[in-house]
């Protein structure tokens, strides 16, 4: 995950549909310099953990990576044509 959208994550009030192993979590803090987001699952909230911000996936960003790929394979065999 992007730094700065995790940092906007952890700020806003609203509940993101963030992952780590396949298990819905909250980000609680977010370390720039170690590139670290401190996190707890929804299941388990007195259980926090370190983790890197690359091991963490926003379902609904890679849901519309998967449809713009999509989008643009479909643009590309229409001007192949």
């Amino acid at each position: 995950m992007d730094i700065n959208r995790a940092k906007e994550i952890a700020a806003s009030p609203i509940m993101e549909d963030v992952k780590y192993n396949g298990t819905q979590v909250y980000i609680q803090h977010v370390d720039e310099e170690k590139g670290t987001a401190r996190i707890y699952s929804l299941a388990e909230p007195d259980q926090e953990i370190e983790v890197p911000l690359r091991s963490l996936i926003e379902q609904s960003s890679t849901m519309g990576m998967e449809v713009d790929q999509v989008a643009c394979r479909v643009s590309d065999m229409d001007s192949e044509g």
